[in-house]
This record gives C-alpha cells, sequence and structure tokens, in this order.
C-alpha cells in the first residue's frame, strides 16, 4: 500500500495517509507499506526481498546520481523463525515499512512498485501510482498586479448606526 508515512513497531503496521494512487510529480516523499505471510516451513529460513520502481512500460526506471543513471530500487532480508504460541502449520505474517524521499519523477506518468521476494513475484505484488503537475501558484502582487497584503483598514471613529 502507497502512504504519507509508515513504520512497524511491536510487529504492528502504523500507516499514515494511505491507499494513495497519486502525487505531485517531486515534492512529496512516500511510504510503502507490506504484509507478507510466509507458510510455517518457510519462516525459519532467511529471505530477500526487493522493490522496484518501474515506468507504465514495465521498464525499470533510473534517476541521475552522482555515479551516473541509477535504477530506483530497495533491497532488504528477513529471517522470521517460528513464534513462540503461533499454532503448528501456521502462515508466519510479517509487516514491513518502507519510507522513500521525493523522487525526480516527470508528472503525467504512471508508476508501479513491484515486489519480489527469493526471486518470485506475483501478479498482484505491485503498488502503482501516478505523479501530477505541480499546481500553480497565484501570481504575487505588486506595481502590475495591484497592492500586495490586507486591505488598510479606515482609522479614527465610526458613526454608530
Amino acid at each position: 500500500m502507497l502512504c504519507d508515512a509508515a513504520q512497524v513497531c511491536d510487529g504492528k503496521l502504523y500507516i499514515l495517509g494511505g491507499g494513495w494512487s497519486m502525487t505531485v510529480a517531486g515534492l512529496a516523499p512516500m511510504a510503502i507499506a507490506m504484509r507478507l505471510e510466509l507458510a510455517w516451513g518457510e519462516a525459519p529460513n532467511p529471505h530477500h526481498w526487493e522493490l522496484f520502481l518501474q515506468d507504465e512500460a514495465g521498464e525499470q526506471v533510473t534517476i541521475e546520481t552522482p555515479e551516473g543513471p541509477q535504477p530506483v530500487e530497495i533491497r532488504g532480508d528477513f529471517q522470521l523463525g517460528t513464534p513462540q504460541g503461533v499454532p503448528l502449520g501456521s502462515d508466519i505474517p510479517l509487516n514491513l515499512a518502507v519510507t522513500i524521499g521525493p523522487l525526480p519523477l516527470p508528472a503525467n506518468s504512471r508508476y508501479r512498485w513491484q515486489l519480489v521476494v527469493d526471486g518470485e513475484s506475483g501478479e498482484d505484488w505491485y503498488a502503482s501510482f501516478s505523479t501530477l503537475a505541480p499546481p500553480q501558484m497565484p501570481q504575487q502582487g505588486g506595481p502590475a498586479n495591484g497592492p500586495t497584503g490586507p486591505a488598510p483598514m479606515p482609522s479614527g471613529p465610526r458613526p454608530l448606526d
């Protein structure tokens, strides 16, 4: 899920501003909140996850860095074990939260974060979004546009009605 902010604390996923699919291009950071479920037998093994940013054609998105163009991707590892008290054979849940700073993405474009776990990905293992153009700022007042600031208040006594 795409959100404004997310974190995991004591196994719980805390989400702020979650579920959006449109954002202003290049201005705001974002977070991705994920819940994975592992089969009982897979929980004790080490696992690797990756998130890749793709454009609407499914191509890897790259951004310019001091080292040259780099793909936009995030990677991590986890190993859960089998928690005490969980019934034998149960799926083991894992909540993950990833925070991403503002990305220099052009406006009016479509993207998706594709999740890959241990080299595998599912048809619905993605979160997609569109970028919007930044809003136009109103012209600041000045000689060409009239006075700026609040209207002057009349001074002196006012007649009573």
